[in-house]
């Protein structure tokens, strides 16, 4: 596998601008998941690391070596899509195989590439079936095996769940997250699915109107997102206003001791999670309760009338009008850089 680079990359038709000046890399055998709303850039950026679109400007490297004008069929990259995009006039065996035949591989050994990645993703009893008698998690896995089977430099995903049963998708993530990580494969991951990023992904970038707002391990986009945006996108965030003075940020409700670059007016994210139920002073009137199932989503009214998100365990039992005590755990509650 190999190291991918985007240097400045930017891409443009004609006044709209759907890729602004990314500078990404993807470590070798490392899978960098890509988020972000529609429009974003995301899927644009996956075309042209696969060379069916040309930047405006800026470069693509495989390691190191400047691809940006190598046409798709000479850069060697495994691709898997959300439409599968499997031949039906051929067996399963044959799909897989397909890729390391164009590229001049001999028979036997692309039967045995076939066949090893087949078994590999559960499925070699499958072999010499059609795609159309196949279901959609097992086409995936089939499309999967065929990106696979050419060795690529970099395999890249777009939205390849999409469309998917829940426990499906779950079930799917999980065993390609595994089988990824074991073959060490170099991988790009688009996804709107923030959870799929999170559980599948070595890093995370997140996009927005083209341009890269964050790069990390999903715990670092969770826990420290760099602005307003990537706390609101990447899972759930309580936002807050609040004002920093001499290592301490008073929320109004509370005061808390949070390390802060400047004092003055800030903006703090606290996770749901970061709401402990049951002890402390704060007090809170709940406005909405969701029942689902393991846990509970709580909308509660705070005395300065701000509204907060909290996550309770199912069991709980909370009602409409039901007064909580809430307190704060210092260590989850960040500062957002200015914006």
């Amino acid at each position: 596998m190999s190291r991918i680079s985007l240097e400045s990359l930017t891409k443009a038709y004609g006044d709209e601008v759907a890729v602004d000046g990314i500078d990404l890399t993807i470590r070798d055998g490392e899978i960098l998941g890509v988020v972000g709303p529609s429009g974003c850039g995301k899927t644009t950026t996956l075309r042209t690391i696969a060379g069916f679109e040309t930047p405006s400007d800026g470069r693509v490297l495989f390691d190191g070596v400047d691809v940006t004008h190598v046409p798709p069929e000479e850069r060697n990259v495994g691709l898997v899509f959300q439409s599968y995009a499997l031949f039906d006039t051929m067996t399963v065996r044959e799909n897989v195989a397909f890729g390391p035949k164009m590229q001049g591989v001999p028979k036997a050994e692309r039967r045995d590439r076939a066949d090893d990645l087949l078994a590999m993703l559960d499925i070699a009893e499958l072999a010499d079936r059609r795609p159309t008698t196949l279901s959609g998690g097992q086409q995936q896995r089939v499309g999967l095996a065929r990106a696979l089977a050419i060795e690529p430099h970099v395999l890249l995903l777009d939205e390849p769940m999409t469309g998917l049963d829940a426990e499906l998708k779950t079930r799917l993530r999980e065993e390609i997250g595994d089988l990824l990580a074991d073959l060490e494969v170099t991988a790009l991951y688009v996804t709107h699915d923030q959870e799929e990023a999170m559980a599948m992904c070595d890093r995370i970038a997140v996009l927005a109107e083209g341009t890269v707002e964050q790069v990390g391990t999903p715990a670092e986009i969770y826990r420290r997102p760099a602005n307003t945006f990537v706390a609101n996108f990447v899972g759930r965030s309580n936002l807050l206003e609040g004002v920093a003075e001499n290592g301490h940020v008073d929320l109004g409700f509370a005061e808390l001791p949070v390390a802060v670059q400047a004092d003055g007016e800030v903006r703090v994210a606290v996770r749901p999670e970061a709401f402990e139920i049951g002890s402390g002073a704060i007090r809170a009137d709940v406005a909405d309760v969701t029942y689902l199932g393991e846990r509970t989503h709580l909308s509660a009214t705070l005395p300065d009338e701000t509204t907060v998100t909290l996550h309770a365990d199912g069991l709980d039992g909370y009602r409409i009008g039901d007064t909580v005590s809430l307190s704060i755990d210092e260590d989850r509650v960040h500062v957002l850089e200015s914006e």
